[in-house]
């Protein structure tokens, strides 16, 4: 059971479904606005559902494209998150002080991830590959017993 919501500024899973339901969009649409305008084309229903339930908050990257896709002001997006995220328990002052700080250098547009051959991950992609020699075998020896 959910306890309810205190009253005061709106949640952000509330919010958003309001200023969403108010163009008359569906999950699915406010998903393809938010991919059309961002560029990333990951962005499903399913993330905004979770959004809205509260299940997730967004962070600063897509809190600043609602803010241009639904035509509201960043700050109103970010204080509902903020609320939202010490609703759940999982944010105190100082963590509410540092999301907001990282907020407002994104700016209106959020930059986009960078890209490029160098892999945080540690993973290798197809551009990495290096001619490596099968266990066992010498380079430049094979076919030659």
């Amino acid at each position: 059971m959910t306890s309810p919501a205190p009253s005061g500024p709106p949640l952000l899973g509330p919010l958003l479904a309001h200023l969403r339901l108010a163009r008359g969009w569906s999950q699915s649409r406010l998903a393809a606005e938010l991919c059309a305008a961002s560029g990333v084309p990951t962005l499903s229903r399913h993330e905004v559902s979770r959004w809205e339930r509260h299940l997730r908050v967004p962070g600063g990257f897509w809190l600043g494209w609602l803010a241009v896709v639904l035509a509201v002001p960043l700050d109103t997006l970010v204080e509902a998150a903020v609320r939202t995220r010490r609703l759940d328990g999982d944010a105190d002052e100082r963590a509410a002080r540092r999301f907001r700080a990282a907020v407002a250098g994104a700016g209106p547009y959020p930059p986009r991830a960078p890209s490029g051959p160098g892999r945080p991950s540690g993973r290798r992609g197809p551009g990495d590959r290096t001619a490596r020699p099968a266990p066992g075998r010498t380079p430049g020896t094979a076919g030659t017993r």
